[in-house]
């Protein structure tokens, strides 16, 4: 199959090739856009924990413990829900005019969201204004990082060299256990310096404020990042199209009309991956505090410490990825976090620290063979004429069905069955899902960026 809108070249009018045009340095792209992924992460993140161990008594007091947690968890899916609707509008002007206008936008306005939440008043003060409120910046949270994650992969998978885009492309992908640590980190230390009182009544604020900080450094290192140069030759492509009378459609029917098998597979790439890192990073939170009564700085610090090591393996897989290709890293990472959550349980029962700890780490570091290679894998199925609204529609269509619902799900599982084994067939079912959209597809580490022909599938 082969893409004719994206691939055409006008008649007369010669592009340069990708490879003869300026770009900015490859380290200096990373940086920019995995700082940058941090920050927004470290925001969604940071709403993630506080879900699970502040929003129920500051949002929802009037609810018992068990309703208070669902629907705070609650409010956590809503920003899911937002995440096709940005994949949507900021990958057709991405598209359109290009990754970096979007990114830097994407992460203003995360910021933005993430500080008003460090102001919101408590339920105590306002009543029902403050969960409705709540619910407000999560959808501008939600809508924010549905454009993020398209276009941090692109400006990076489309600057390096192909033969390294799985290691150079896991990095922006490391922007999220940078920021899970960040996140977890800074709530932990407010956890530990302060009484659990102190901490719900105003100390959970403090990270949310911080969030401006990180946003200016962000904004300022994206800032200094070109275009990519694959998007600029498509630019001139449609620039040249445009001369000659022809008429582009737009990016989104091209991916549904040429890609619908590509955004399936994304899809049921993502579904493992996003369901098993949410449970073993903010759903354990819950399930300790409710099952055991343990404090929260028990959780917080073992999935810092998970997280720590899954910013160091994740570009690692990324880099195996580039030698062995993307589809047998994906898939042992499929299997194995289906297998581990069946250990990860039985570890966390202890209620021994160190072995939670060890819990989370196997865990993220076994997600991250899925996540480390995601960026170039999901990347490479698309021409670059629709690929941030490819990627975008795949990627955060899975995350409704698949992280928007999980801690819902694994929630609702426990108060029914009363044990985590049960979440843990969630996980394995999810793994099932993945293995087949996976094993099913090509491979895809030979794939030109610079190609806008649809991959030939087998």
């Amino acid at each position: 199959m082969s893409d004719t809108h994206a691939g055409a070249t006008a008649p007369g009018s010669p592009t340069p090739p990708a490879s003869d045009q300026p770009r900015t340095p490859i380290a200096k792209v990373v940086a920019g856009s995995m700082l940058g992924t941090t920050v927004e992460w470290y925001d969604y993140f940071l709403y993630g924990v506080a879900a699970a161990l502040v929003f129920p008594a500051v949002f929802f007091p009037e609810s018992d413990g068990a309703t208070g947690t669902l629907l705070s968890l609650g409010t956590f899916a809503v920003g899911f829900i937002a995440r096709p609707v940005g994949g949507l509008v900021f990958g057709h002007y991405g598209d359109k005019i290009g990754r970096k206008k979007l990114l830097v936008l994407s992460l203003m306005m995360m910021g933005a969201s993430t500080f008003a939440i460090g102001l919101l008043p408590a339920y105590a003060t306002i009543g029902i204004a403050a969960p409705l409120l709540l619910v407000v910046l999560r959808l501008v949270q939600g809508f924010a990082l549905g454009g993020e994650w398209g276009g941090a992969v692109l400006i990076v998978s489309e600057h390096g060299k192909p033969e390294h885009r799985g290691f150079w492309a896991s990095w922006p992908q490391a922007g999220a256990p940078a920021g899970q640590l960040l996140a977890n980190g800074l709530l932990a230390i407010m956890a530990l310096v302060q009484s659990e009182e102190a901490f719900l009544a105003w100390g959970w604020r403090i990270p949310f404020l911080l969030s401006a900080v990180l946003v200016l450094i962000g904004l300022y290192v994206r800032l200094a990042v070109e275009e990519s140069p694959v998007f600029r030759e498509a630019q001139a492509r449609a620039a040249a199209r445009a001369a000659a009378g022809e008429k582009d459609t737009m990016p989104i029917l091209d991916v549904l009309r040429l890609y619908p098998r590509e955004v399936l597979t994304a899809m049921g790439a993502r579904f493992a991956e996003n369901v098993s890192y949410y449970i073993f990073t903010i759903v354990i939170s819950t399930y300790v505090k409710e099952q055991f009564g343990l404090p929260s700085s028990f959780v917080l610090g073992a999935v810092l410490i998970g997280a720590a090591v899954h910013l160091v393996t994740t570009p690692m897989w990324g880099a195996v990825s580039d030698r062995v290709g993307r589809k047998p890293v994906y898939l042992f990472g499929a299997a194995g976090v289906g297998i581990w959550a069946f250990v990860f349980f039985l570890l966390v029962d202890t209620q021994s620290f160190a072995l939670t700890a060890v819990a989370v780490t196997v865990g993220l570091v076994l997600h991250g063979a899925m996540y480390g290679p995601q960026a170039a894998f999901l990347s490479e199925l698309f021409g670059t004429r629709v690929r941030y609204s490819g990627i975008s529609i795949g990627y955060q269509l899975a995350s409704v069905f698949a992280g928007g619902l999980a801690p819902l799900i694994a929630a609702s599982l426990l108060v029914a069955t009363g044990t985590g084994y049960s979440i843990a067939v969630y996980i394995a079912v999810a793994s099932v899902v993945t293995i087949i959209a996976v094993a099913s597809y090509s491979e895809t580490r030979t794939r030109r960026l610079d190609d806008d022909g649809a991959l030939t599938r087998t």
